[in-house]
Parts: C-alpha cells; sequence; structure tokens
C-alpha cells in the first residue's frame, strides 16, 4: 500500500468519525494537517534509515568486489605453483562471492528505487501539506465571517432590541404630547398692561445702550483720523 493510499484511508476513516459527531470543519483540516504532518515526518525516518542501508551495502559491496580479486589472485598463484586443485578452488570461492556481490548489487538497485519513491513522497506530500494549511486559513476565515454574521443576525432578530426600540418611540410620543400642552397653555394669551410698560422699559434701555456704543465708536474714529494726519503732517514737514 503507498503512503498516500494509507494516508488517504486514515484521514478518511477519521473525518468520516469527526462528521458522525458533527464537528466543525476548522477541527477536521487541523486534524488533516496533523496526519500530513506525522506522514511527513514518517516518511522521512523511512528515507533515513534507507540511505543507512545503502551506505552498508555499498560498503558490504566494496569487500566482496576485494574478495574477489583476493581469491583470484590466489588463483594465480596456486597455478605458478603447479597446484590447479587450489587453484580450482580458489575460483569456486570467487564465484561464491561474486554471486553474494551480484545480490547485493541487485538489492542497492531496489534501494535506491526505495529513496526515490520517498523523494517523491515528501516533495508531494510537502505540497499537499502547504495546500492543506493555505485551506486552513480560508476556513477560519470563512467560519469566522460566518459566525459574526449569525451572531449579528441573531442580535438584529432579537426581541429585545424591538421591544427596546418600541420603548423609545413610546418616550418620543410622550414627548411630543408634552411639547403640544405646553404650546397649547401660552395659545391665545395676551401680554397684561405691566408686562407691556416693563417690555417698552427693556426697548428703551436698549436703544440708549446702543446709541452710547455708536458715539464711543464715532469718537474713537475720529480721535484716530487725527492722530493719523498730524503724524502725516510731522513727516511731510521733515
Amino acid at each position: 500500500m503507498g503512503i498516500f493510499s494509507r494516508l488517504s484511508d486514515i484521514v478518511n476513516s477519521n473525518i468520516n468519525s469527526i462528521l458522525d459527531k458533527a464537528e466543525d470543519p476548522e477541527k477536521i483540516i487541523r486534524m488533516v494537517i496533523q496526519e500530513m504532518e506525522d506522514t511527513l515526518v514518517e516518511v522521512r525516518s523511512s528515507a533515513a534509515k534507507t540511505i543507512a542501508d545503502q551506505k552498508d551495502i555499498t560498503r558490504r559491496i566494496g569487500k566482496l568486489e576485494k574478495a574477489q580479486s583476493d581469491w583470484e589472485k590466489k588463483a594465480e598463484l596456486a597455478i605458478s605453483k603447479g597446484r590447479d586443485d587450489l587453484a580450482k578452488g580458489a575460483l569456486v570461492e570467487k564465484a561464491k562471492v561474486a554471486d553474494m556481490a551480484a545480490h547485493m548489487i541487485e538489492e542497492a538497485a531496489h534501494l535506491d528505487e526505495a529513496l526515490k519513491r520517498n523523494e517523491d513522497d515528501v516533495v508531494k506530500l510537502e505540497a499537499k501539506l502547504r495546500e492543506a494549511r493555505a485551506k486552513k486559513a480560508s476556513l477560519q476565515a470563512r467560519h469566522n465571517t460566518v459566525s459574526n454574521t449569525v451572531r449579528l443576525r441573531k442580535n438584529l432578530n432579537d426581541n429585545r432590541i424591538q421591544d427596546a426600540f418600541d420603548r423609545f418611540d413610546k418616550v418620543d410620543a410622550r414627548l411630543d404630547r408634552l411639547e403640544g400642552e405646553a404650546e397649547a397653555m401660552n395659545l391665545g394669551k395676551t401680554e397684561t398692561l405691566a408686562e407691556e410698560i416693563t417690555n417698552l422699559e427693556v426697548d428703551d434701555s436698549i436703544e440708549k445702550e446702543l446709541e452710547q456704543l455708536k458715539a464711543k465708536a464715532t469718537g474713537t474714529a475720529n480721535d484716530n483720523k487725527k492722530a493719523a494726519a498730524k503724524a502725516k503732517a510731522k513727516t511731510a514737514s521733515k
């Protein structure tokens, strides 16, 4: 089973469990991200083990190749000494070592393929992880917006708010009635003789004060003109 097939089975199983409990979308995406992060750690760990196995096999292949060379040299020595039987035995051992080396080389090729798959899995998984994290941010933003909208609409539809506005309307109506009563009390009302005389006295006092202010302003203006004329004459004499 491929790493993504297994991850898909795990994620789908957990999502179905969450959906059965009517969990929120943010929890689902957090769970997916957690599963992917855990799987990424597992894939990297598997890749590290594969690399270690590759180094071990490479080392063993080197030893077997050296052993083949040693047995060949021993066969050559036996032939030079006229010991064909020993030379034959050395060649048999060389063949055994060569067979072991061939198996090791084949195993190394399988490890290369496994490492390449691990690398591809890591690249794909990291891309999916970035996508999931972006999706999580998007879901969170949408969830916050929807939650705020629902809360706002609940408030707008809350009967307590409508009751408050109804009370405001009643207060407005009561104030309108009181203002009307106050205005109605002045309807058809005329000033008494004493009130008319008092108003005349007030008007006369204001008129006198106004005349005084005008005279004061006129005198100030004349003084300013005289001072300006004197200054001009003085300047001309120089």
